[in-house]
C-alpha cells in the first residue's frame, strides 16, 4: 500500500467522481484508476460501487475511509515536522478552542507567541468542545483547548486541565435585571425565557442538565445559536443565557449575575492525541500558554477564573 493511492481514493471518495479527483490530484485519469484497482487488488475488496457512472464506497471503502485519513493527516505533520527549520524559524500549530476562550484569555496568548515566533503560522478552528474533540481525532488539529469531561469512552487523549471557571447567567442591561439578589439561583431560571446554544457546546448540556436536576425543563425562547449570536440575541433582549464569565469582555450591552451556591463551574483542559507526539512547535506553544497563564495575577483573570496549571520551563 502506497501513501499516493491512499491520497487518490480520498479524492475519489470526496468527489464520488474519478476524473474529477484525477484533476484535483493533477494525474491523469488512467493513471488515478490504475493505482485504485492496484489498491483494491492489494487489500482484496472493491472500494467503490462503479454503478452506472454512480461512485459510491463499498462497505470495506467506508471501513478504509477514515483510516486513510488519519494516516495522510499524519504523515504530512511528520513531513512538516522534519522540514521545520532550527529556531522555530518556521512551521505551523493547528489550535482548536472554544468560542469563549477565543473571545477572551486566548487572543492575547497567540499575540506574544507570534510576536515571539513570528513564522510559524498559527491555525484556530473555533467550535464546540465535542467538535474539537473529534477533530483532534481525526488529525486535524495538533491540540485543542476543550471542556472537561470529555463524554467519550476514547482513551486516546492526553488532557492537562488548565482553568477552571464559573458560568453566570446574562442580561440585557436594556431589561429590568431578572432578580433584586445579588446572584441567582437556577430555580430562578424556572420561568424566565433562555437563550440557549446549539448541540455541540458544552454550556448547553450544563445549563440543561442543572435545569433538570432542579425539578424543572427550561423554557427557550432561542435554540441553536453559536457563541456571538447567543450573546446578541440577549442584548437584544430576547432572553437571558447562562454562559462563559470571560465573555462579558467589552459587552457594555450585557449584565452578568453570578449563580449561587452551588455554582456551575467547568473545566478547560488542553488536549493532544496520545498516539502522535506533538510538533516542536506545537509543544512550544503549549508552554508559551502555560507560561502566560502562570504569570496572570488574579485581577487579571477576574473572580470567576481560576488558573490551575503550572508553567512550563
Amino acid at each position: 500500500m502506497q501513501f499516493q493511492q491512499l491520497a487518490y481514493f480520498l479524492a475519489v471518495a470526496e468527489t464520488r467522481h474519478f476524473t474529477r479527483a484525477a484533476e484535483l490530484s493533477r494525474v491523469a485519469q488512467p493513471s488515478l484508476s490504475k493505482q485504485i484497482r492496484n489498491l483494491e487488488e492489494e487489500l482484496g475488496a472493491a472500494l467503490f460501487s462503479r454503478a452506472r457512472g454512480n461512485i459510491t464506497l463499498t462497505p470495506a471503502g467506508e471501513a478504509l475511509l477514515p483510516l486513510a485519513q488519519r494516516i495522510l493527516t499524519d504523515m504530512e505533520t511528520a513531513r512538516r515536522e522534519v522540514q521545520e527549520l532550527a529556531g522555530m524559524r518556521r512551521g505551523r500549530v493547528r489550535l482548536g478552542a472554544t468560542p469563549s476562550l477565543c473571545a477572551g484569555l486566548l487572543a492575547d496568548a497567540l499575540a506574544r507567541f507570534h510576536a515571539r515566533f513570528p513564522g510559524i503560522e498559527l491555525h484556530v478552528e473555533e467550535s464546540g468542545s465535542r467538535d474539537l474533540i473529534r477533530a483532534l481525532g481525526r488529525g486535524e488539529l495538533d491540540l485543542a483547548l476543550i471542556i472537561l469531561p470529555l463524554h467519550s469512552s476514547d482513551p486516546a487523549f492526553v488532557t492537562t486541565p488548565i482553568l477552571r471557571e464559573s458560568l453566570v447567567v446574562v442580561s440585557s442591561v436594556a431589561a429590568p435585571r431578572p432578580t433584586r439578589q445579588a446572584a441567582m439561583r437556577i430555580t430562578d431560571l424556572r420561568d424566565l425565557p433562555l437563550v440557549m446554544f446549539r448541540q455541540g457546546y458544552d454550556v448547553r448540556e450544563a445549563t440543561l442538565h442543572a435545569c433538570r436536576a432542579a425539578g424543572f425543563e427550561p423554557r427557550l425562547a432561542v435554540e441553536g445559536g453559536e457563541m456571538d449570536a447567543v450573546l446578541r440575541f440577549v442584548e437584544a433582549g430576547l432572553g437571558v443565557a447562562v454562559v462563559p464569565s470571560m465573555v462579558l469582555k467589552n459587552r457594555p450591552g450585557l449584565r452578568g449575575i453570578p449563580l449561587a451556591q452551588p455554582r456551575l463551574l467547568r473545566t478547560i483542559a488542553l488536549a493532544h492525541r496520545k498516539d502522535v507526539e506533538p510538533s516542536h512547535t506545537a509543544k512550544a506553544f503549549r508552554r508559551g500558554l502555560m507560561n502566560y497563564l502562570a504569570q496572570l495575577s488574579q485581577a487579571e483573570l477576574g473572580e470567576d477564573l481560576e488558573v490551575i496549571t503550572t508553567g512550563e520551563p
